[in-house]
C-alpha cells in the first residue's frame, strides 16, 4: 500500500496533481477542495493517500490529513458511494461537514455533492450515523498534517526556491479537530449519547 507521497508538484490538472518523488511521478486523485489549497506547481507536497485496486485500474487518492482519508474510508462502505462519490462528498463539504451532516442527519448537505442523489445521501446518513461520532471523536490523533523533512533532493539544475522545501502545516484545523473532539468527548463522559452529544 502506498499510505503517503511527499515530493514536488510537476503538473495540477482539473481533479488529480502529478507528483514527483525523486523521479517517479505519481498521478493522484484528490478533490477541489484539497486541490485549492495545494501549493503550486514546482512546490513541495504531502498528502496520505489511498490506493484503489480494480481489475483494470490502480487509482491513488490523495488526501491533507489522515481524517479525511478515514472518512473517505468510511463513506466507501456505503453501497452506492464509490471512490469518485465519496471524494465529491468530501470536496464539498470537507471531513468536518459531512461528519455534522452525517451526524445530524441532514441528508440534503450530503446530496449537495455532485453526482449524489437524495437516495445515495439518505442511505449515507442511515449507513453511517452511528459511526460519525466515533470517527469525529478520532479526529483529534488523525488529522495532524504531513510534514515534509528533507524530503525533495536538489535535481541537476535546481531553481532558487527548489533545492529543498518543507510543507507548513494547518495548525487551525488541527486545532478546531482537536477542540471538536475533547468536546464530543467530555459530553459523552457526562452521559450524551454520541448523537446528541455531537449535535451539541
Amino acid at each position: 500500500m502506498i499510505g503517503k507521497i511527499s515530493g514536488r508538484i510537476d503538473y495540477r490538472a482539473a481533479d488529480h496533481v502529478l507528483i514527483d518523488v525523486r523521479g517517479v511521478g505519481y498521478i493522484v486523485h484528490v478533490s477541489d477542495r484539497t486541490l485549492a489549497a495545494l501549493p503550486g506547481v514546482g512546490e513541495a507536497c504531502a498528502l496520505y493517500t489511498e490506493l484503489l485496486v480494480r481489475e483494470d485500474l490502480l487509482q491513488l487518492f490523495g488526501f491533507p490529513t489522515l481524517l479525511e482519508k478515514e472518512w473517505h474510508r468510511l463513506l466507501m462502505t456505503v453501497q452506492g458511494v464509490g471512490a469518485k462519490a465519496a471524494m465529491a462528498i468530501l470536496g464539498t463539504l470537507g471531513a468536518e461537514g459531512a461528519a455534522r451532516a452525517i451526524t445530524l442527519g441532514d441528508a440534503r448537505a450530503i446530496q449537495a455533492a455532485p453526482g449524489i442523489g437524495p437516495k445515495i445521501a439518505q442511505r449515507v446518513v442511515l449507513e453511517l450515523k452511528a459511526k460519525a461520532p466515533g470517527v469525529m471523536a478520532m479526529g483529534a490523533a488523525l488529522s495532524s498534517e504531513p510534514v515534509l523533512d528533507e524530503v525533495i533532493e536538489p535535481v541537476a539544475a535546481p531553481a532558487p526556491n527548489r533545492a529543498r522545501a518543507a510543507a507548513k502545516p494547518a495548525p487551525k484545523a488541527a486545532a478546531r479537530a482537536a477542540s471538536t473532539a475533547d468536546a464530543l468527548s467530555a459530553l459523552q463522559n457526562l452521559g450524551y449519547g454520541p448523537s446528541d452529544a455531537a449535535q451539541a
